[in-house]
């Protein structure tokens, strides 16, 4: 027996027993006659204790300990005289009688401790060792202990966990797809999943009527830190189901698991449709948890006194509550900061409406004071208060850049508070989006979403004015799940297809064993996925989600820990009749 305690475990009430744990040495220290190790195992750390004058020889060998050696220890619990009180275990300690190494360690490339010297590259690398921190840990356990209650969850709304194939068609439809080279079919290539959208969706037709899987997907698709090529969804579909059924039951799954991860009690959430949104927080996943809302100008400040406003198409501002008194230096940052190749604004104008009632402004010479006292009125704006204001030839790209401006200032203010949570749906999205990539319309979601029924009759001559059945769920400023009614009528799916540019012959070839399998009593049905690891960082109140995944990639979407992706060897390339010609 290697241990017959872990390292998190002993107490007071242990005192005097003779136990041997095991684990890696996290720090060790010399104290006159005395030696000190804090060993390590994934329940927590206890103090070894090791007396020269007791055994020489001993003591000898725990001075040559170096930091990750793997070992063992048996010895007696005994009370500490200098407590712990940041230690679970820091009440007792371990008289050490006994000494094995079972493995040696070379130095780590950094400290395995919570405040680590390690930086992000370093750590990938070596990630095996970036695991053993307990930060690190406790997000794998929360995400463990998430999967879990989800799986008891669905399990007793009468769901049952199918698993899908990872190989399969590809479907460019969406965004591009990993591709796999069949060596038994020269020429060919499977793809990964970016979902298991069609499969659930004949799990449906097969009368399954509630699936659900943690599914791995996989996306090429260019990186951010909420992004990672390959990712896991709590992908779920339903038959015999409208919205609000799908809505209820996993806005339930939501607060069960913020009850029980978090004892945050979330309460009935709002409905927000997608224009609204747009309108007021310039995102169609508004972060909530402060204010700022946008207010449009247009009739106060295209008055003909100023071109870049009377060019506008949209103008719109947001009040920064108690920052009238920012300097020129914050407020050409932030000038900088809109016009970064990111945010893509042409500048920005401030009023400041100060606290003895007076206004400054970047626009003072052509706005009067009365102007700019109407602009305070629109705005509800107070003393005190500053106005930030952004103006463009195309609303919606306007208002995504007065949305990161907003952000920011969340962020300056310390708004953002990642213990609190604000949740919402989404609704009413458009059923398609306007490619300039393309020059086409595209589906928002995908080909396979109902129109809404009273939107049908615009499907002929005004199909980008059509609103979709479709729902995200939306935290903090953050996408954590989505889904829509399915089209089950075939006719209607023929419709879609024909609006997204595809000949019947083409519609067959991608999706002909789902327009087959429709026409054998297809079901009402609808479905939603989760991203399990943007739920996780949630939680656990993390910047990215990579930190919540075991083995990510990073930013380049590289393993830097495997080298992947790498070269193959030219005789798998023969094999499956494959020629690289990388200049």
């Amino acid at each position: 027996m290697y241990r017959s305690k872990t390292c998190g475990e002993l107490r007071l009430q242990d005192v005097g027993s003779e136990v041997t744990l095991a684990g890696w040495v996290q720090r060790s220290r010399k104290m006159g006659g005395m030696t000190f190790v804090d060993l390590r195992d994934r329940y927590g750390i206890t103090q070894l204790v090791f007396n020269d004058a007791v055994d020489a020889a001993l003591c000898d060998s725990a001075n040559k300990l170096g930091r990750e050696y793997c070992i063992q220890v048996t010895g007696k619990v005994s009370e500490r005289e200098s407590k712990n009180a940041n230690m679970p275990t820091g009440d007792i300690e371990i008289i050490a009688s006994t000494l094995k190494v079972l493995s040696e360690s070379v130095t780590p490339p950094f400290t395995i401790e919570d405040n680590t010297d390690g930086g992000d590259d370093i750590r990938m690398k070596y990630r095996y060792l970036d695991l053993r921190r307990p930060s690190v840990r406790k997000n794998l356990e929360l995400r463990h202990r998430m999967t879990i209650l989800i799986r008891n969850f669905l399990d007793n709304e009468n769901f049952i966990e199918v698993e899908t194939p990872i190989l399969i068609g590809s479907t460019p439809e969406g965004a591009r797809d990993f591709v796999v080279p069949s060596r038994m079919n020269p020429g060919q290539f499977y793809a990964l999943p970016q979902s298991p959208q069609t499969l659930k969706q004949l799990l449906m037709v097969s009368g399954f009527d509630r699936y659900f899987q943690i599914a791995k997907c996989f996306r090429d698709e260019d990186l951010r830190a909420d992004r990672q090529p390959e990712f896991t969804q709590i992908d779920c579909e339903m038959s015999f189901v409208e919205q609000d059924d799908v809505i209820d039951i996993f806005e339930a799954l939501a607060r069960h698991l913020f009850k029980e991860i978090r004892g945050v009690e979330l309460p009935k959430l709002q409905q927000m449709t997608w224009h609204e949104a747009m309108r007021r927080f310039g995102s169609d996943k508004p972060d909530l948890r402060f204010g700022m809302e946008f207010v449009e100008l247009m009739d106060v400040l295209k008055l003909g006194k100023f071109q870049v406003f009377d060019d506008a198409a949209y103008i719109g501002g947001i009040c920064v509550p108690g920052c009238a008194g920012y300097t020129r230096k914050q407020l050409d940052q932030l000038t900088d900061f809109v016009k970064s190749q990111q945010i893509g604004a042409k500048g920005l104008v401030y009023i400041k409406y100060n606290e003895d009632g007076t206004a400054k402004s970047s626009v003072d010479k052509f706005y009067t004071a009365e102007d700019l006292a109407a602009v305070k009125e629109k705005m509800g704006a107070k003393d005190g208060d500053l106005v930030l204001i952004l103006s463009g030839d195309k609303p919606n790209k306007t208002r995504t850049q007065l949305c990161a401006l907003r952000l920011e200032m969340g962020d300056r203010l310390g708004l953002r508070d990642k213990d609190k949570f604000v949740c919402l749906w989404i609704v009413d999205f458009p059923l398609f989006e306007w490619s300039d990539e393309e020059q086409r319309l595209m589906a928002t979601h995908h080909p396979f979403t109902m129109p809404n029924p009273a939107d049908i009759p615009l499907l002929e001559e005004h199909p980008e004015q059509v609103r979709a059945m479709a729902y995200d769920f939306v935290c903090n400023g953050v996408e954590l799940g989505g889904g829509s009614l399915r089209i089950h009528d075939g006719k209607l799916q023929e419709k879609m297809f024909q609006i997204l540019g595809f000949t019947p012959e083409k519609a067959m070839a991608q999706f002909g064993f789902l327009i087959n399998a429709f026409k054998y009593g297809a079901p009402p049905h609808a479905g939603l996925a989760f991203g399990l690891d943007r739920f996780v960082s949630i939680m656990a109140g993390l910047d990215s989600i990579r930190d919540c995944i075991a083995f990510p990639k990073n930013n380049s979407g590289r393993d830097v820990m495997l080298d992947a992706p790498g070269e193959i060897d030219a005789k798998q390339l023969d094999e499956l009749q494959l020629k690289v010609d990388i200049k």
